[in-house]
């Protein structure tokens, strides 16, 4: 009888353990990889600390290590948030960026941009979901942006060797 009293005994325990366990799993919060939830106008641009309030070029950094979500106002400042702040996941971040014709948020990565838009912070560099937006105008893709900014080929420093020559 005593035997029968234990094994039941450790059923018991054994069954309870287990319910504990699977409610604890089913508790773990899940990292957000995606496009976080935007508060226009009162976000921050992380390196400018303007507010965020051009729905045609702002931009979502979101580390997918943690799921945190940065803002900005520009991808120029995007860029050089992540060399300034020397962001290790840098090349595996998340990037969202508005479409500049329907402002809906697009992959940074896959975007197509052209080299002359006037933008927040005068970067220039305007994203597109589809190539065939920027007819005549030069397209260049996320790599290249990144290099010109980084380079300082930005509208930014066009427009200043035009101010003094």
């Amino acid at each position: 009888m005593k035997d029968t009293e234990d094994k039941m005994m450790k059923r018991t325990t054994a069954a309870i353990i287990l319910c504990v366990f699977i409610l604890f799993l089913g508790c773990e919060k899940k990292i957000e990889k995606g496009l976080h939830e935007v508060h226009w106008d009162r976000d921050m641009c992380e390196l400018c600390k303007m507010v965020v309030s051009d729905r045609k070029h702002t931009v979502q950094a979101v580390n997918p290590q943690n799921g945190k979500s940065y803002m900005f106002d520009d991808i120029g400042c995007t860029v050089l948030w992540f060399e300034e702040e020397k962001i290790s996941w840098k090349h595996k971040a998340n990037i969202f960026i508005t479409d500049r014709k329907s402002g809906e948020f697009i992959d940074a990565r896959k975007a197509h941009y052209d080299t002359n838009s006037r933008t927040p912070m005068d970067f220039g560099f305007a994203a597109y979901k589809n190539e065939d937006d920027l007819k005549g105008k030069e397209m260049i893709n996320y790599e290249e942006v990144y290099l010109r900014i980084l380079r300082g080929e930005t509208m930014q420093n066009t427009q200043i060797k035009k101010a003094n020559p």
